[in-house]
């Protein structure tokens, strides 16, 4: 009985020092800041198993929309040691993510998507280091305003192929914008189009290693990068070093193709092809290339065919709006001949257009991790150094000091008192921060610009009486997608007239 009470007590003794230690863990990782520095971690929802309040699992662009409201425009969490920062508002973007990003360019280790996944080959997922600044170097010549323009007339081309594909079944809206944007990344990333994003093997594979990525890249998706001890287990990460064998043999046999066509003299301009012909200036590996090329294909075919998708429906569930740019092009011009990329500067309405659809559905919704190399003050707020950031894309967008009534669709938003679009109109919400901003931002403004002024030149876009469209109806992930939905498109040229001029044009 003595023996039995002095074990039942020494239990209790030892569960309440772990309980006291938990206490006094939780108290360290709230307060060091203050007792260090005299400076505290931003506002955040009180943890819920001692030690972590971890970003939310589900709706993440909506929860943590709601939180920068509860708790301020910085917000901040914790997962073990690990500290999440997530920028709510235009104005701590700009003094955080932009003023202070020489000390963000960092990722966060990413053990799932960047080491297994991708085999630290990835750019999006790239540490800053020597291998980043590489690969930085040699991807910047080649995507920059000047760079681009070079692809205009094959982004026209495209885009009028997209008209026809709509004239001829505007029921599959979605895979015409996969078919253009695939189409376009695939001559600027290799020097090759292709027909139908549907049926080309290529780009069936080439989308499925993109929902692999970004299956990976989802914040909570794999134990392993919050316990990295888990990738030693025997048969943990199968499907990932499975999927890694899938994408980077894909990779490979492009470069590999474009090599052999260029042995032969038969490579056309492209992106691998410049690559090859600067290896020793850019010191890359034949994977380092590989990766370089494909990353810039996985990324460019699924965002540019989200943001088409997303102009379309911003245009049907807001008819006023697309008036306005229709009687804008109607002036600028006619119907004698169909937008070219010399009108873009006489178009701010549908620039407009374009900048308000970006907003009211952004791409990336919660956006891509940074983590600080040195600790961030901001109005008596300590980020610390090796804490993870995030700028929320979707929470930015719905900041209600820059965009008032964030819910209503209003591109004129964008506009001055004289009709012209305003100089700062915080693109960035759409492409990313400072040195990790989207390398390819230019070429994809370009797709977008010559698909919507084509697409809303040639026709009216209206929901379908029986098939209202749900707005909210899109992917909970990384890059969101929609879910499909129908519309009519009525056209405002005559038909044979507008088939023979979209025909004409893909054979210039």
């Amino acid at each position: 009985m003595i023996l039995e009470a002095l074990t039942r007590s020494t239990d209790y003794y030892a569960a309440g020092i772990v309980t006291v230690v938990a206490v006094l863990a939780v108290l360290y990782t709230r307060f060091s800041f203050a007792d260090r520095k005299g400076i505290l971690l931003p506002p955040g929802p009180p943890a819920r198993w001692f030690w972590s309040n971890a970003l939310p699992a589900v709706n993440i662009a909506y929860a943590l929309t709601n939180l920068v409201r509860e708790y301020g425009p910085v917000v901040s969490f914790r997962q073990g040691s690990q500290v999440i920062i997530v920028i709510g508002s235009v104005e701590a973007a700009v003094d955080i993510m932009e003023k202070e990003g020489g000390s963000l360019v960092d990722r966060p280790r990413s053990i799932a998507a960047s080491e297994m996944l991708s085999n630290g080959l990835s750019l999006t997922m790239a540490r800053y280091g020597e291998r980043f600044r590489r690969l930085r170097k040699a991807v910047h010549p080649h995507l920059q305003p000047k760079a681009a323009e070079e692809y205009q007339d094959m982004q026209r081309e495209n885009a009028m192929k997209f008209i026809l594909d709509m004239l001829n079944d505007p029921t599959a809206l979605q895979k015409h914008a996969q078919r253009y944007a695939a189409s376009v990344i695939l001559r600027v990333a290799y020097g090759k189009s292709t027909p139908t994003a549907n049926t080309d093997p290529e780009v069936v594979r080439i989308y499925k290693v993109a929902k692999h990525f970004q299956a990976s890249i989802r914040p909570g998706a794999y134990l392993v990068d919050h316990v990295p001890l888990l990738r030693y287990l025997p048969g943990y990460g199968k499907q990932l070093y499975e999927w890694h064998r899938e994408e980077v043999e894909l990779f490979r046999r492009q470069l590999r193709r474009v090599k052999s066509e260029m042995d032969q003299n038969k490579a056309g301009l492209s992106f691998t092809k410049a690559l090859l012909e600067n290896t020793e200036e850019h010191k890359l590996s034949t994977d380092e290339m590989s990766y370089l090329a494909g990353s810039l294909f996985r990324a460019g075919s699924d965002t540019t065919a989200v943001g088409i998708t997303a102009t379309v429906m911003a245009a049907a569930c807001h008819p006023l709006a697309q008036a306005k740019v229709h009687e804008e092009l109607d002036m600028v011009i006619g119907f004698d001949r169909a937008p070219t990329f010399d009108d873009s500067s006489s178009l701010p309405q549908l620039h407009a257009f374009l900048l308000e659809t970006l907003r009211w559905r952004p791409i990336v919704r919660i956006g891509f991790p940074h983590r600080a190399t040195k600790d961030i003050l901001w109005r008596g707020y300590c980020i610390p150094e090796g804490a993870t950031v995030y700028g929320c894309h979707w929470t930015l967008s719905r900041d209600p000091i820059v965009f008032p009534d964030p819910e209503i669709f209003n591109p004129q938003r964008w506009l001055d008192s004289e009709g012209r679009l305003k100089e700062n109109n915080m693109k960035f919400i759409t492409y990313g921060f400072g040195r990790r901003a989207c390398p390819g931002l230019h070429l994809a403004n370009r797709s977008l610009y010559i698909t919507l002024a084509l697409l809303l030149w040639s026709f009216r876009i209206v929901q379908r009486p029986d098939a209202p469209i749900n707005t909210q109806a899109f992917s909970d992930a990384v890059i969101s997608h929609a879910a499909p939905f129908e519309i009519d498109v009525i056209p405002r040229v005559e038909v044979a007239k507008l088939r023979a001029m979209m025909t004409e044009g893909c054979m210039d």
